[in-house]
């Protein structure tokens, strides 16, 4: 799998921004059968202001003459404004971007960039592996120091990071051949490692210390049966979570939701076999000198630190849960003032020639404050008939009527002749022959093309629902609708009405998991409370570090798809040391029948190594927060800050406040007997 682990790249394509509806239909329409490219590449020009006008279009035509030799394909005239142009070009065969490049003409009096969304794509595509390469070349050494600390000896520290790379590459190797078969996002590149690395290092971290804690007490085998009754257990239940948590997406019919998901999942389960399956095999073989290498000592006050903590937050419970719940809810304030948006170029780093090209492109010839929509209309006769003519002419009239339409591109504006006048030029064979540019390029057999300008951006709420809206209304002729503001329409519309089932999905189903897990109809209900106002505390100060442009960051929008995805990867995550916390609890209240004490001695001997697998989890996910593409920089810090929260404010305050606060009511279940089993029992 670590093969075709490497190959990976080179079937991801597109932001993922993709979904079947009505712009996807037009689209088809507009390059299959009126030839129109819907992804051309654009060159921007730029001259210096001391040359004249004449010279800059000579440089402008040799420019083109020098592409379209080298490359079968066509050239729209050049559109100019002050001392810029720009020229679209459509080209018959993939083009390798960067060799595209380095064949535009240099001058040193006037200067021409290369941008448009394949090249937007390309761009983030490469800088999503160097992303993962840089990620890794950060997350993975500190996470060997930190399970150095952990373990103290190197033998104990290294098995973790071995699991976690093999789970890795061979996840990534799955997900090459699925990638035949279904359209996944370059960001897979990225969600993939971050989520194995985490998870697989975790599940291995908690494995080997209680592992270590039977090899004390009893031989390797047993050792290692007692580890997959108790580590084991709480892996398999942990990393359900996770499945399950990463599982709502699958309902957003958007290419980037699928793939996150069908990658995230595909990690989750082998990071899961990987953990029962290939580490008690390393285990069973190096046995005792698992405790080779020792180069750090244990801390022997560790423990009574952690459980002088504990007591202190116990005593003081009603204030505690107070103070943290104020806190976690000033920190997610800013979530109210939220801002959520496509990424397009702005997601390349700022000193980026495509970003600024495109910038520069949409500043100077992209009117600010209006949209193009396409319509499509198909007629179920002839087009060029007398009928199927009065009812486009009917229909541009609906749409005139309409206050936001600004105007209305036809085939009767094209040729200044209405419908009866335009039926007439037809009959004639010379004014048919002038025609015929104009209907090759507005129709076919049955129809026709409109071009919609209206007076709102294309992210704007107005444009949204004037599209959304005018599918809806009685129209004369059927059609389908193109254009950004469509592209955006059916985006958002997609997420907000399938998020809500997504999160009931993953809520119910982790609190039924839970629920079987620890058999308490409180301690799930209270996790996921928890892990929620973790969330939104991260997301809010998310918000703080971006849109209001703080830590060094220039403002900017949060990627529409990073809340989606933050809450199911963190969902699942920060869920998978809560299992393991309260698994360990609920073993000593097993024994003990005392919440308190049970809590108290939970906390006091897992602390340690939960502090250490959060703490990896933070490394490896804050690592992808040094990247050069926003959206994943911003994804990184969201489930960095969630782990961080969560593993301190939550796990250290609010968990022993609340068991502390709840008694013996965290562990009722109805229709339970009140006896407490013992084990073995």
């Amino acid at each position: 799998m670590g093969y075709f682990a490497i190959k990976l790249p080179i079937i991801l394509s597109g932001s993922g921004f993709e979904m079947e509806g009505s712009y996807a239909a037009t689209q088809k329409v507009l390059e299959e059968e009126f030839n129109q490219d819907p992804r051309p590449l654009i060159l921007l020009f730029e001259m210096n202001k001391k040359i004249s006008k004449s010279e800059f279009e000579a440089f402008i035509r040799k420019t083109i003459n020098h592409v379209l030799e080298n490359h079968e394909g066509k050239a729209e005239p050049p559109q100019y404004k002050n001392h810029f142009a720009y020229v679209s070009i459509s080209l018959e065969n993939d083009i390798d971007i960067d060799s595209f490049k380095s064949q535009l003409p240099k001058h040193d009096d006037f200067k021409v960039l290369l941008t448009g969304s394949t090249v937007i794509e390309d761009e983030m595509s490469k800088g999503s592996q160097t992303d993962l390469k840089n990620a890794e070349m950060i997350g993975l050494p500190i996470a060997l120091i930190v399970l150095l600390i952990a373990f103290g000896g190197l033998v104990a520290a290294a098995i973790p990071i071995v699991i976690g790379v093999i789970a890795v590459l061979s996840t990534m190797g799955i997900v090459y051949f699925l990638g035949h078969y279904l359209n996944l996002s370059i960001f897979v590149l990225n969600v993939v490692p971050m989520i194995g690395l985490a998870l697989s290092i975790d599940f291995a971290l908690l494995y080997i210390n209680r592992f270590r804690e039977e090899l004390i007490k009893h031989d390797v085998k047993t050792a290692i049966s007692y580890t997959m009754k108790t580590a084991g257990r709480s892996i398999a239940f942990s990393g359900l979570c996770v499945a399950l948590g990463l599982s709502g997406m699958l309902l957003i019919e958007v290419d980037i939701f699928q793939s996150v998901a069908i990658g995230g999942i595909a990690v989750v389960i082998v990071s899961i076999l990987s953990a029962l399956t290939f580490l008690p095999a390393i285990l069973s073989v190096i046995g005792h000198n698992i405790n080779k290498a020792m180069i750090l000592k244990g801390n022997r006050n560790e423990q009574a630190k952690w459980k002088s903590f504990a007591s202190f937050v116990m005593k003081r419970p009603i204030f505690m849960t107070l103070a943290s719940l104020i806190l976690l809810t000033f920190a997610l304030l800013p979530i109210k003032d939220m801002e959520l948006e496509i990424p397009d170029a702005t997601a390349l780093p700022s000193d980026s020639e495509t970003r600024i090209a495109y910038e520069t492109f949409e500043k100077n010839f992209v009117p600010s404050d209006e949209s193009n929509v396409v319509i499509v209309l198909k007629s179920k006769e002839e087009l060029l008939n007398k009928k199927s003519l009065l009812k486009v002419q009917d229909f541009i009239s609906r749409l005139e009527e309409q206050a936001i339409v600004h105007h209305v591109d036809s085939i009767f504006s094209a040729t200044g002749v209405n419908s009866e006048q335009l039926l007439l030029m037809m009959q004639d064979p010379i004014r048919k022959a002038q025609l015929q540019p104009v209907l090759d390029s507005l129709t076919t057999a049955n129809k026709t093309l409109l071009y919609v300008t209206i007076d709102a951006p294309p992210e704007s709420d107005q444009a949204k629902d004037w599209v959304r809206e005018i599918e809806r209304e009685e129209m004369p002729l059927s059609f389908t609708v193109g254009g950004y503001s469509k592209f955006n329409q059916e985006i958002f519309d997609e997420i907000f009405e399938k998020v809500p089932l997504g999160l009931l999905l993953i809520i119910g189903s982790t609190y039924l998991i839970l629920l079987i897990a620890f058999r308490s109809v409180l301690i799930p209900l209270k996790a996921i409370l928890m892990n929620m106002f973790s969330l939104g505390a991260a997301f809010g100060i998310v918000v703080w570090i971006f849109q209001e442009g703080h830590l060094g960051n220039a403002p900017s929008a949060i990627g529409l798809m990073i809340p989606v995805i933050a809450f199911a990867v963190v969902f699942g995550l920060s869920m998978d040391y809560e299992v393991f916390l309260i698994s360990r609890i609920q073993e000593e209240y097993l024994r003990t029948n005392d919440n308190n004490l049970a809590t108290l001695t939970g906390l006091t001997i897992t602390s340690k190594i939960i502090t250490a697998a959060a703490a990896i989890m933070i490394v490896v996910t804050r690592a992808f927060a040094f990247t050069e593409i926003v959206p994943v920089k911003q994804i990184g810090i969201a489930v960095a800050l969630s782990i961080l929260i969560d593993a301190t404010i939550v796990r250290m305050i609010l968990v022993p406040s609340l068991m502390k606060l709840l008694g013996d009511w965290n562990w009722w279940m109805p229709f339970r007997s009140k006896n407490i089993r013992k084990p073995g029992n």
